[in-house]
């Protein structure tokens, strides 16, 4: 663990990216815990993101990752080009999506066909994490990344559980059937967040920034 210098009125700055394209993405899995790699394109968005970081001189005191293979890869590239310590939470692993893990679309409907009404207590796949499992896990990482000091974290994990955490942050409970805002993260898409412990007092300064690829990709 990192010692970042004393300031009288010590903040948190936290980045939440979702890892690089992967074989689930781009084969339309449903991935939920199921380890999937990078592609080759989700390589190159990271490639991306690290060339504009250094451009910008974005620098991190610490990585935190799920340890799925997909956020796995996505934090050892940028780790290693940053020269970064990073740790791997299993709190910021994708939702289990129960049955439905490893399968297409159409083979989930039918193994685990999705009911017409979802309640937010009611578990995914029939044997998955239903939202509100999801959104107590996210509440759990994020107060568990206020144990560690004031400084710079960089959080490289998933679609799912990175709208839960948003969800905690700014006190917005889950609703039936999915319904209720949705904070969008595409593949190596990030948000910035603040927060002030001494007054309690969180900033969103941008979401689903993936300027990188899309810049590159013309």
């Amino acid at each position: 663990m990192f010692t970042p210098p004393s300031t009288p009125n010590p903040f948190y700055t936290f980045v939440f990216l979702r890892h690089g394209e992967s074989i689930g993405n781009a084969e339309g899995y449903h991935q939920g815990q199921v380890d999937y790699a990078l592609t080759p394109k989700g390589r190159s968005q990271v490639r991306a993101l690290i060339r504009r970081w250094k451009r910008e001189e974005v620098t991190f005191d610490h990585i935190i990752s799920s340890p799925l293979a997909r956020a796995c890869q996505t934090a050892e590239l940028l780790a290693q080009a940053f020269q970064i310590p990073l740790q791997f939470e299993p709190d910021w692993m994708e939702r289990d999506v129960g049955l439905l893990g490893g399968l297409k679309p159409d083979e989930a409907a039918e193994v685990a066909p999705q009911p017409p009404f979802m309640h937010p207590y009611q578990p995914i796949g029939e044997t998955g994490e239903s939202q509100w499992d999801l959104f107590l896990r996210a509440g759990r990482a994020v107060q568990n990344l206020l144990k560690n000091p004031p400084g710079r974290y960089l959080i490289v994990s998933h679609g799912g559980i990175l709208n839960m955490a948003f969800y905690a942050i700014l006190g917005i409970t889950p609703q039936a059937n999915f319904t209720g805002p949705r904070f969008r993260f595409s593949n190596t898409a990030f948000a910035t967040l603040t927060y002030r412990p001494a007054e309690h007092k969180w900033a969103v300064l941008g979401v689903n920034d993936h300027f990188h690829w899309m810049k590159e990709n013309g």
